[in-house]
């Protein structure tokens, strides 16, 4: 991968509801009302109107990403995917992709600058952290590269230290530092 493009990614550990961010993602479940993990702990930041938003998208299905406001997030927008359910089968890959390339996708059309991700589908999804770090920094430098969108900040946000330090030692190894 060049190296100007990973530039545009950074590894951080923390908390993706306190990051002021133009976007940050949600890993949603398909009806987009909420439940445990990153997605619970972001509506109950966002708030109520977050999800008064989400009940009028009529959810989103597997591989997808719709977009709302962030109300009380310091991020202006949430852009709502849903992961695969790992089941080890090769369309799982592809799925978990797509909610990557559809959030960045989605960023770009609504002229987003800096976006930020968690681990999308390794919590109760089941998802393992290696295969999914590899999946989310390709796909994202596979978009920077082949799109022409406005996304100039790609933040990867883990809780744990252990996907913290899986996502930066995956990131130096494709930038060749």
């Amino acid at each position: 991968m060049k190296k100007k493009i990973t530039n545009v990614m950074e590894i951080m550990q923390g908390d993706i509801t306190k990051l002021d961010v133009d976007a940050i993602v949600n890993a949603a479940n398909r009806s987009l009302l909420g439940g445990g993990g990153v997605d619970g702990a972001i509506h109950r930041a966002a708030g109520p109107i977050l999800l008064e938003e989400c009940r009028k998208l009529g959810g989103c299905n597997t591989g997808k990403a719709k977009i709302t406001n962030g109300y009380n997030l310091k991020a202006r927008h949430v852009i709502h995917t849903v992961g695969p359910v790992y089941s080890g089968k090769p369309e799982d890959s592809l799925l978990l992709s797509q909610c990557y390339f559809n959030s960045l996708q989605i960023a770009s059309q609504n002229n987003l600058y800096s976006i930020a991700f968690p681990a999308i589908s390794c919590g109760v999804y089941g998802y393992p952290v290696d295969d999914a770090c590899r999946i989310a920094l390709d796909t994202v430098c596979r978009f920077l590269k082949e799109e022409k969108g406005s996304v100039t900040k790609v933040i990867f946000i883990l809780f744990s230290s252990k996907n913290y330090d899986i996502y930066e030692k995956y990131l130096k190894e494709i930038s060749g530092a």
